[in-house]
């Protein structure tokens, strides 16, 4: 018999009875317990419960939020985690190819997937409005996507899912500005950047397919980072056309990641990061007030996922 847990956020999926139809379609034997989130937690002790009930598979059900939280908790175990996606980036589910579809199409693809492990990153701020160590998943970052997450209307991205983000992206960028920043990968010397965007990943693509970190894999040991410092109109045109362009159409058809003057990617295992002012942060697509000093590393293996 297969103990399962699930994790369930109760306004992104109101009702267990779809997920638990779900499952005993696929496993008719599962023992399935279910855990729901609050307001206060997003997961991380309802994960903890579903690990020490010895539950062989999680399903994080709801937003990047949920996930990020029951990862968090799953890593270094041999509980493995599934997603049913139900928020508006789904950004892990994006990366790891979960249907999108829907609960039954997503729990399917947790029981029938072979489990896998990938990379876990970590970001311990030493400097900022929330210190201490968090894990993500998928990316976090400074810069514009932080501050287009300050500038999304709740309401509209309740309506408009991630068009919301659309809106939010002219503002966001009006707000940036150029910041000193001196960076330091691995054990090479410190390096000294004005930048307005810093995003470090674990997986590459976000809302819209857009792909912001092409060499990213989850599974392989390191982080991939990306710098922009673009600053007037030629140079917005320049970074487009080499997100876009470049790195995204250009690269499915074999072509390599390109670096230029105003964008620029590395690979690391450990990044350390101090700002001239603090900036707005977010982690996993969730905001993380502001930071000044960080470093972030990466735990190789640490997350068994069935995806």
């Amino acid at each position: 018999m297969t103990t399962i847990g699930v994790v369930r956020n109760p306004v992104k999926l109101k009702s267990e009875e779809e997920v638990r139809a779900a499952i005993l379609r696929d496993a008719p034997d599962a023992d399935i317990r279910f855990y729901t989130t609050t307001e206060d937690d997003p997961g991380r002790a309802m994960a903890q419960e579903a690990v020490e009930a010895g539950c062989e598979l999680v399903l994080a059900a709801g937003g990047d939020g949920t996930v990020r939280a029951v990862a968090a908790v799953l890593a270094g175990t041999d509980s493995a985690l599934g997603i049913l996606p139900h928020g508006t980036g789904n950004l892990l589910a994006r990366n790891l190819g979960v249907p999108l579809g829907g609960t039954e199409a997503a729990v399917a693809h947790a029981l029938a997937a072979e489990p896998r492990r990938i990379d876990v990153g970590t970001i311990e701020v030493t400097d900022g409005d929330d210190r201490g160590e968090h894990v993500f998943v998928v990316m976090a970052g400074l810069g514009l996507d932080a501050r287009m997450l300050e500038e999304t209307d709740d309401e509209l991205k309740a309506k408009a899912g991630w068009l919301a983000y659309v809106k939010a992206l002219g503002a966001a960028a009006a707000g940036t500005e150029l910041v000193r920043t001196s960076l330091s990968l691995d054990d090479e010397a410190e390096d000294h950047a004005r930048i307005h965007t810093l995003m470090i990943g674990n997986c590459g693509t976000i809302q819209g397919g857009i792909t912001l970190l092409p060499d990213a894999q989850p599974d392989d040991g390191v982080l991939d980072l990306l710098l922009v410092s673009a600053d007037g109109v030629a140079d917005w045109f320049e970074t487009v056309r080499t997100v876009v362009w470049d790195n995204g159409l250009r690269r499915l058809l074999g072509g390599e990641t390109t670096s230029t003057d105003v964008v620029r990617h590395a690979s690391a295992q450990r990044i350390r990061v101090e700002l001239e002012a603090a900036q707005p942060f977010q982690i996993d697509g969730e905001e993380h007030g502001a930071v000044r000093a960080f470093t972030a590393g990466i735990r190789p293996g640490a997350l068994l996922v069935r995806a």
